[in-house]
């Protein structure tokens, strides 16, 4: 690691970080943070909370394949004055949600960034798929590869060039972040492989895609500075302040996955990191990511998460988006080039020293190498009229110079036949909790009660991206809000697909969807004559950017609408549809057969849920996270109501470290209701003769890799197989279906104090016929039986006996095998 300033032992004596030479636009804040220097010793190892310089910014190189675009990316940049090259790294208002300039004399046409993880949200005639949550939950390598790629040719379609997904930033530390929806897991192995395999999925379509939001990235509130009225600064936005040890193997490690696939950039977070803002954050960006990690694309900052210039770019970044200050976005013209930290202010950087050249030439390089990579410069769609109209973020009069915008008014409709992939998927994710008395799959029922707001139509109007939840009373959930929303061409609701598919049984069908109606009245006083054959509750909790939940119970009395039919209707059936976890208190109601969570399922989300209801698909999701009895039993809070007025005062400290949902219940013998991993089906499997056999032909393996150059990825001997583990599959029910088995980690009783009792290293999704059997196998790297080691600075195998299980959840193990790579 040549380029890195700082080591394990530099840590321990922070130096301040260069001020910034920048006389214009105001004084940078929070550059590396200079917080404390104390004496060498190995007890201060263990502490966190300030961020240490790490410079030069390390240069691209092309490695990881792209060795052909990089040559044509520096020639590019040859031809470029150093305003043109002011203007590559610096966003403008344009047609799309981010923009960089045309430059015409070069045929290049400009950079179209486009929102978001479940749609391409400002434009027409797109879909709006499951989101990151329940594709996590299918556990479905194909479907997490799928997704993108039909997403990803929806973007090329309209002109995109860069697809601002996927997310594992929140990963979902705290179940309230309002953002959890948009990633995966809190469990690092299982977002990772959803990144990497969404990454594979938009760039083979042709698209960039943009690994979000690096790092540490875990709640909504206070995530950006707060301003008095006279714009004096009130608080810096919180401190995520997270040990070294945690941030590698819990946080980076997805992150670490997108790299290994070549991810073409990365976006950094809005809140700071161990005091440093993350877009300024030299250790983060220099060190970790582009250094450690051989990360060979660029860092576009998050929205106005820019809040210095000298020091951000010194420090890694790479782009500023979307190139104005979020405290002047009057958009006139000179005003807006003025404000952008970026802009204009590079050529001053450059010209007074503060920047050496090169780095802007590497800036330069890594934003234009992953474009001639995907071959973005070869016969690529325009970009949609259709954004232009949509897009209220940057309206046209707003732009400062004008865009090769065709002004063709037909409808380009980018959607192909993505419907029937977003139903399957979401069908395939929709998670089954209980099902007492076959109450599933439903049998052509001669009387259906539907109860819940979340069966009908949207009452007012699309979701709105961040307005008032007032407005949601009425409809079913089909998608998160914020910036990682979409806009519903359509939507199929629960209500109108049941209506249809009992129409063709001969069903009655009724509905009461007023939830205040239901959990205040005696049920039976509802029916119209008996009480239905089955009575389908569905129920919804909402959650959206900026704001974080503030309860884990579903929404509108949810809880109350179960217990009222429930305590009249015999076969309560109760869907969910939700940004994640929900506590349950009716699990165990005896009334209560069925409990199905289809999370948010995108635009076809009554289909798929009719499909899981009457058997057409076999429901195969898995839990992504545990569901706790109590909203108490979850141990990472958001940070919130801070009393005190010190500027620094919002500080969230990681200090639950490593034990984080299923790790922290395991770590301290809780009950869940359901665990990690946790799934039903409607028939049944087996699994046995588990086998573990090592790769290496001398048996051999040393504690740490060996000192090889870093490719994208990091050090490429972490990411050797070292072991297979297979075991044989049996479906043993009378249906065909689908099931996950599992492989979890025990490392052996050598590894560092607060190793997690077991760790999600391998997972497969397998479908059978009754009576099928076959063998899943599962590859482990090394650097899934190793630990980060805090005095190496090295990824390290402990010695002892590692043990390999394998099972249906985190606690449903049917079958283990000891390995001991290193001899104790």
């Amino acid at each position: 690691m040549a380029t890195v300033a700082a080591t394990a032992l530099w840590s321990l004596l922070l130096l301040a970080a260069p001020i910034d030479a920048q006389v214009y636009m105001g004084a940078d804040r929070s550059a590396d943070a200079f917080t404390w220097v104390q004496p060498l010793n190995t007890t201060i190892l263990g502490q966190y909370g300030h961020s240490e310089p790490v410079y030069p910014s390390p240069s691209s190189t092309g490695a990881g394949g792209w060795a052909e675009a990089f040559e044509k990316a520096q020639a590019f940049v040859a031809e470029l004055t150093l305003t043109e090259k002011s203007d590559m790294v610096t966003g403008v208002p344009g047609p799309c949600i981010g923009n960089i300039y045309p430059i015409p004399r070069l045929n290049f046409s400009g950079i179209c960034l486009q929102d978001g993880p479940v749609s391409l949200r400002i434009v027409d005639y797109v879909s709006v798929f499951p989101s990151g949550v329940t594709v996590a939950a299918s556990w479905d390598k194909t479907v997490m590869y799928e997704r993108n790629l039909a997403m990803g040719r929806e973007f090329r379609a309209k002109g995109a060039h860069v697809a601002l997904a996927p997310s594992a930033g929140p990963m979902g530390r705290c179940v309230y972040s309002g953002r959890n929806w948009e990633g995966f897991s809190p469990d690092p192995y299982l977002s990772g492989v959803a990144m990497e395999l969404g990454i594979r999925g938009l760039q083979d379509a042709g698209v960039q895609a943009v690994a979000k939001h690096f790092v540490a990235n875990e709640q909504e509130i206070m995530r950006n500075p707060v301003y008095y009225t006279n714009g004096t600064l009130q608080y810096e936005a919180i401190s995520a302040n997270v040990d070294d040890r945690t941030l590698h193997e819990l946080y980076m490690w997805p992150f670490a996955n997108a790299v290994h696939e070549g991810v073409s950039s990365v976006m950094c977070s809005y809140q700071r990191a161990n005091g440093s803002y993350s877009c300024q954050n030299s250790k983060l960006l220099n060190g970790l990511l582009k250094d450690e990690l051989g990360f060979q694309g660029y860092v576009v900052s998050d929205w106005y998460a820019l809040h210095a210039g000298v020091d951000a770019v010194n420090a890694g970044m790479d782009m500023d988006m979307p190139g104005t200050t979020r405290y002047n976005r009057s958009y006139v013209p000179e005003l807006a080039r003025m404000t952008s930290l970026f802009g204009g202010n590079i050529t001053t950087m450059v010209s007074n020293g503060s920047v050496a050249e090169a780095r802007l030439n590497d800036m330069v390089t890594r934003i234009m190498t992953p474009y001639f990579h995907l071959r973005q410069d070869e016969d690529y769609p325009t970009v949609d009229p259709s954004s232009v109209f949509l897009n209220t973020f940057s309206n046209q009069s707003s732009w400062l110079r004008p865009w090769n915008i065709t002004q063709d008014t037909s409808i380009r409709d980018a959607r192909d036949n993505h419907a029937e992939i977003i139903r399957r998927h979401a069908a395939e994710s929709t998670v089954l909790l209980k099902n007492i008395n076959n109450a599933l799959p439903l049998k052509a029922p001669r009387y259906i009660g539907i109860f819940g707001n979340d069966a009908g139509e949207i009452q007012n109007g699309p979701i709105n991206r961040f307005g008032s939840d007032e407005s949601l009373e009425y409809g079913t959930y089909a998608v998160g809000g914020g910036s990682g929303s979409g806009r519903l061409t359509y939507l199929v609701t629960p209500q109108e697909a049941l209506k249809a598919r009992a129409q063709q049984d001969g069903t009655v069908v009724e509905s009461w969807l007023n939830n205040t109606l239901v959990a205040t009245s005696d049920a039976t006083t509802l029916w119209s004559y008996r009480g239905p054959d089955v009575c389908l509750v569905f129920l919804k909790s909402w959650a959206r950017e900026v704001i974080d939940r503030e309860s884990l119970e579903l929404d509108w009395d949810g809880n109350a609408v179960v217990e009222s039919v429930a305590s009249s209707c015999n076969n309560t059936i109760v869907i969910t549809h939700s940004a994640g976890v929900n506590v349950l208190p009716f699990a165990d109601h005896p009334n209560v057969t069925a409990i199905l969570l289809a999370h948010y399922p995108g635009q076809e989300s009554g289909n798929s849920i009719t499909d899981v209801l009457y058997g057409d698909v076999n429901p195969s999701g898995r839990l992504p996270y545990t569901i706790a009895y109590n909203e108490s039993d979850y141990n990472a809070p958001i940070v919130t109501n801070i009393q005190t007025t010190g500027v620094e005062d919002w500080q969230s400290w990681f200090d639950e470290r490593l034990e984080i949902d299923y790790r922290y219940f395991d770590a301290n013998n809780i009950s869940v209701q359901y665990e990690f991993g946790y799934g039903l089906s409607y028939t049944s499997f087996d699994m046995s003769d588990l086998i573990v056999e090592s790769t290496q032909q001398s048996g051999a393996i040393q504690q740490f890799p060996a000192a090889t150059p870093v490719t994208p990825g990091g050090n490429p001997e972490l990411w050797q197989t070292l072991y297979t583990a297979s075991i044989a599959v049996s479906n043993t029910g009378l249906s065909r279906g689908s099931t996950v088995p599992q492989l979890y980690i025990s490392f052996p009783d050598s590894a560092p104090s607060g190793t997690p009792p077991r760790q999600l290293r391998g997972f497969e999704k397998v479908e059978l016929a009754p009576g099928e059997r076959r063998t899943v196998t599962f590859e482990i790297m090394r650097r899934d039986i190793s630990y980060w080691d805090v005095f190496s600075q090295e990824w390290a195998v402990p010695s002892g006996d590692f043990i390999f299980h394998v099972g249906f959840s985190s606690r449903d193990l049917v079958a283990s095998a000891t390995v001991t790579p290193i001899a104790a």
